[in-house]
């Protein structure tokens, strides 16, 4: 086969701009979520770029099972902080901005979220590691790196760019019994 018979496809790429750069909006962001009380839990973009979509997911820094952030304090984070974007020209109309409660079966994202989950079970989808295994957090030996116990009973140090979604685990209990922590 020639070639010259396959369509041809170009892709422009324009200059990434501070709404598309996670990093960039991360470092924006994270202190006046913290100045109202609550942390960042996790920062996504999705959407396309004619109707991107920014999720944030709060909580309290000290938060537990049921006495997490409410729905009234997440709009109240959601009105902050789209004022805060708007005035440096960040979002506008077509823009989308979620702010939500993480859940109990949080996700954890950055090494301060693995280092106060040490001793907990996650779920885990990572590079070198077949399927979604539920693991033991053990350690956070360095701000790069996590140590995990897997099912089989073996010990892994995972590098943190390798994990690419890791959330708690919540042992669900039957109807009319308490739930457990795991």
């Amino acid at each position: 086969m020639d070639v010259g018979e396959f369509p041809h496809f170009f892709f422009l790429r324009r200059p990434m701009s501070l709404d598309e750069s996670l990093d960039g909006l991360l470092s924006l962001i994270r202190e006046p979520i913290a100045s109202l009380g609550f942390e960042l839990v996790d920062l996504r973009r999705a959407g396309t770029l004619d109707r991107p979509i920014l999720q944030l997911r709060v909580d309290r820094p000290d938060s537990t099972p049921g006495h997490g952030i409410t729905a009234e304090e997440c709009a109240s984070v959601s009105r902050g902080l789209q004022r805060l974007l708007e005035s440096r020209g960040l979002v506008g109309p077509r823009y989308v901005l979620e702010v939500s409660s993480p859940g109990i079966e949080r996700p954890i994202r950055w090494p301060e979220h693995w280092r106060r989950y040490v001793g907990r079970r996650a779920r885990i989808r990572a590079d070198g590691v077949p399927g979604r295994p539920e693991v033991e957090i053990l350690a956070v030996p360095d701000e790069g790196h996590v140590t995990v116990r897997l099912p089989d009973g073996s010990e892994r140090t995972l590098p943190l760019g390798a994990v690419r979604e890791a959330r708690l685990t919540y042992a669900w209990a039957p109807p009319g019994r308490p739930a457990k922590r795991r």
